[in-house]
């Protein structure tokens, strides 16, 4: 099936452009992007997806403010064009590859809206490669890069307008394709006990933006990680070709987990360059925004699911409320104050951990910090 992109250069295999280059039912090409206020009154974020050997796309928006979080989701068919990138109220356009982008969400039953630009203040870094096999099937192969920016526009919750001005509220965005479980389950024999132990850490400084990401098994061994330091521009227009960032040779972390969850109650970064330079990153949780309001782990909602041509739906919660060891509830990121040297910054913590893992102390499935 032919799309208007085949008629560019562009092509990785002898298929067009809308067949992926496998045929595993699991392969996804997704976005996901979202900010925070300075001061931390403000979180939002959203995801879309495209499961093509699914026939299925879907998309989720999510807002934290004062304390509770606001959710719409939205599934339909896939369209043949991948350029075709809505779902429902929400759209993503590409302003200016890699430098520039524009999230709508169009009035829509839920009460969730909003017009906003991503402005790159960074250049594109790209991710170590996720590969992972589990019984020798493959259970994670993809790519990612990550963003740094600003937005600006306008929010609308719960029939309130929410100004979002460049200077006062960051973000961080990112695109990966590749495969990893979506859609429903495939009919298999029973596996081991699942466990995942991930940690991702984009923080903003003044001059600088960090980024750190890494994958532990039950013993605390590393089997996926990479961290770096990019420079800061003033404008899209300035971020030359390439990010410019500097690799880092090794990344560790503590974490100091918040009694009777698997939450963190504080952490600390430390990434070693190439050069040797040690730089230590202290973080300070501020506020928390559930994953589940994209769609992880949702039960009804979870990324790939056919929900018929055309689905949408709303929710909202009490942060407060919430069970921190239902398993919904494991995946979550965390506002927080950034510390590095003389550097005051804010950024993210994304943490899910499921199962054991011997340097936190966890032993079960899903046990809390002692």
């Amino acid at each position: 099936m032919l799309s208007r992109h085949d008629d560019f250069p562009i092509h990785q295999t002898p298929e067009p452009l809308a067949h992926p280059s496998t045929g595993d039912r699991n392969f996804y090409d997704r976005y996901w992007m979202g900010g925070f206020s300075r001061d931390g009154d403000l979180s939002f974020a959203a995801a879309l997806g495209v499961y093509p050997n699914r026939r299925v796309m879907d998309a989720s928006f999510s807002v934290v403010r004062d304390g509770r979080q606001h959710s719409l989701h939205a599934s339909r068919l896939a369209p043949a064009d991948r350029s075709e990138t809505r779902v429902g109220p929400v759209s993503i356009e590409v302003l200016d590859p890699l430098r520039s982008l524009r999230l709508r969400i169009d009035d829509n039953e839920t009460g969730l809206a909003g017009d906003l630009v991503f402005r790159a203040r960074t250049g594109p870094i790209e991710e170590p490669r996720f590969t992972r096999q589990e019984g020798g099937v493959i259970f994670m192969d993809s790519t990612r890069f990550t963003q740094f920016g600003s937005w600006a526009g306008e929010l609308r919750v719960a029939g309130k307008r929410v100004p979002v001005a460049a200077g006062r509220v960051l973000g961080t965005r990112d695109r990966s394709w590749g495969i990893r479980p979506v859609g429903e389950r495939e009919a298999a024999a029973p596996g081991p006990p699942p466990q995942f132990f991930w940690l991702w850490a984009p923080i903003h400084f003044d001059d600088v933006c960090t980024h750190c990401g890494l994958n532990e098994d039950e013993k605390g061994r590393v089997w996926n990680s990479g961290g770096s330091v990019a420079p800061t521009y003033g404008t899209p227009e300035e971020i030359p070709d390439g990010d410019g960032a500097e690799r880092m040779a090794s990344i560790a972390h503590r974490i100091e987990w918040e009694k009777g969850t698997r939450r963190a109650r504080a952490a600390e970064i430390r990434m070693i360059s190439e050069a040797g330079e040690l730089r230590v990153i202290t973080l300070e949780p501020i506020q928390r925004f559930q994953m589940l309001g994209l769609g992880y782990m949702h039960p009804e909602w979870s990324h790939g699911l056919w929900k018929g041509e055309s689905a949408l739906a709303g929710e909202s919660w009490q942060l407060d409320d919430l069970d921190p060891l239902d398993p919904r509830h494991l995946h979550i990121q965390q506002l927080c104050r950034a510390r590095m040297g003389e550097r005051e910054g804010i950024g993210l913590l994304e943490q899910l951990v499921i199962g054991s893992h011997e340097p936190s102390g966890f032993t079960s499935l899903i046990d809390g910090a002692a």
